[in-house]
């Protein structure tokens, strides 16, 4: 059984994108959501088929970028963790494999990381924002643990 936390209501948020993708070890698949309320990106891991919990909260894109653009040298997931305040150790862990995942970071020496292409996908999302309708993506097919297809 998948764990997940309790949903937030979403009010204003639009889901521009559902995808999934592995967890940093390996060892269980997260799902994630890409969404944006006005201008602003915003991200937030919405399941995990393996037994670690983690927060749904919505995440802005601009507090990640202001987070990794103080970097100059490589870093663990533990850089986000400020950003959650005070929930799961695994969120941010997972939140750093969906942007992964994203090619917004990637992998560098020593199971540490280093900022990737992010203005490829600012590009690329702000896209997905002006070509998808309310919700859009949420009808869109999702692996669920059992492996069947939803629409």
């Amino acid at each position: 059984m998948k764990s997940e936390t309790q949903d937030k209501p979403d009010a204003g948020i639009n889901i521009v994108k559902v995808e999934s993708c592995p967890s940093l070890t390996g060892k269980s698949t997260l799902t994630y959501h890409m969404g944006c309320n006005a201008d602003e990106i915003l991200i937030r891991v919405h399941a995990n088929t393996g037994g670690g919990y983690f927060s749904k909260e919505w995440i802005a894109f601009s507090a990640i970028l202001e987070t990794l653009e103080k970097q100059t040298k490589p870093f663990s997931s533990m850089l986000l963790k400020p950003l959650f305040h005070g929930k799961s150790s695994n969120t941010p862990a997972f939140l750093l494999a969906a942007l992964k995942h994203e090619g917004v970071i990637k992998d560098s020496e020593k199971r540490s990381y280093e900022c990737g292409d992010i203005a490829k996908f600012v590009a690329e999302t702000k896209q997905l924002m002006t070509e998808v309708p309310p919700k859009a993506a949420q009808k869109s097919k999702q692996k669920h643990t059992n492996g069947a297809e939803v629409q």
